[in-house]
């Protein structure tokens, strides 16, 4: 315990990551208590595009709103879209790599198929032909992310299942009596968790960047609420003559996916033996 202990305090990228995510979260959490204005009614156009000052720290958008507001509250909608959606891609992703890798023959070759045909497709082009369909609006953000991006936890998941559906503990659970579905999720489950749960950390990331991108767009988040992808958006023409207005926005994207990247990286290298053997 207190040898892995020690490897995760040197494990940089995991403390940095962890710290990231956590303050974003955070700052999301209480949007509430840390925002200064409301990001939506206090417009004030006499003030449009004002620089960053005491006032206004990230300064003001076309409309006269507070930047720093827009950003605190955008936070809520980029980690909610990303949780929700890498949660409904994971439990799809294990749900079929679990199955088919344990269970094998027709079953695996079908679900192989369509993870190959999955990978195939861009998730930004399939998630827009979705959101073509079902138009634009968070609830559909979801959906389509939902939807689009679960072929690598399936993949992970079903190679993880093939090297441990052989292992001895596995035999002595069929040895028992144990039944296939009780095996899955007892016994070969919980001791692939480590790559899925590094798999479900970078997911969260990739799908706040979908999300970022069907949003300025303008497929995602419709206007006023809050979104960093939207501001963005709403930022092209002013790119020059106020930058502060998209500055802002991608610096809180660019954090957040670094952070979320960071912190996978970190347990991967935590949760894999082979690095650490390779480490020590």
């Amino acid at each position: 315990m207190n040898e892995t202990l020690r490897h995760i305090r040197s494990c940089k990228n995991l403390l940095i990551g962890g710290i990231i995510t956590l303050v974003i979260m955070g700052v999301a959490v209480l949007a509430p208590f840390l925002a200064p204005y409301d990001p939506i009614n206090q417009a004030d156009l006499l003030r449009s595009e004002e620089p960053p000052s005491y006032t206004f720290l990230f300064g003001t958008d076309i409309q006269g709103r507070d930047i720093l507001s827009r950003v605190i509250y955008g936070a809520r909608i980029s980690l909610s879209i990303g949780l929700i959606a890498q949660c409904m891609n994971s439990l799809i992703g294990v749900l079929l790599g679990l199955t088919a890798g344990f269970l094998g023959r027709w079953w695996d070759d079908l679900i192989m198929g369509l993870t190959n045909v999955m990978l195939s497709i861009p998730a930004l082009v399939l998630a827009l032909a979705i959101m073509a369909v079902l138009g634009p609006g968070l609830f559909n953000v979801f959906l389509a992310l939902g939807f689009t991006n679960w072929s690598f936890s399936c993949r992970i998941t079903r190679s993880q299942v093939l090297a441990a559906r052989s292992l001895d503990y596995v035999t002595a659970a069929r040895a028992i009596g144990y039944g296939r579905v009780r095996i899955m999720l007892t016994q070969i489950l919980p001791n692939i968790m480590g790559p899925i749960l590094v798999v479900a950390t970078l997911g969260v990331a990739y799908a706040i960047l979908m999300e970022a991108s069907l949003s300025f767009l303008g497929l995602g988040a419709q206007p006023p609420t809050p979104s960093w992808g939207g501001m963005l958006s709403t930022a092209r023409e002013q790119l020059f003559t106020a930058p502060w207005i998209s500055i802002f926005p991608g610096l809180a994207i660019f954090v957040t996916v670094l952070g979320l990247n960071l912190l996978g990286d970190g347990l991967r290298d935590v949760l894999d033996p082979h690095t650490t053997r390779r480490r020590r």
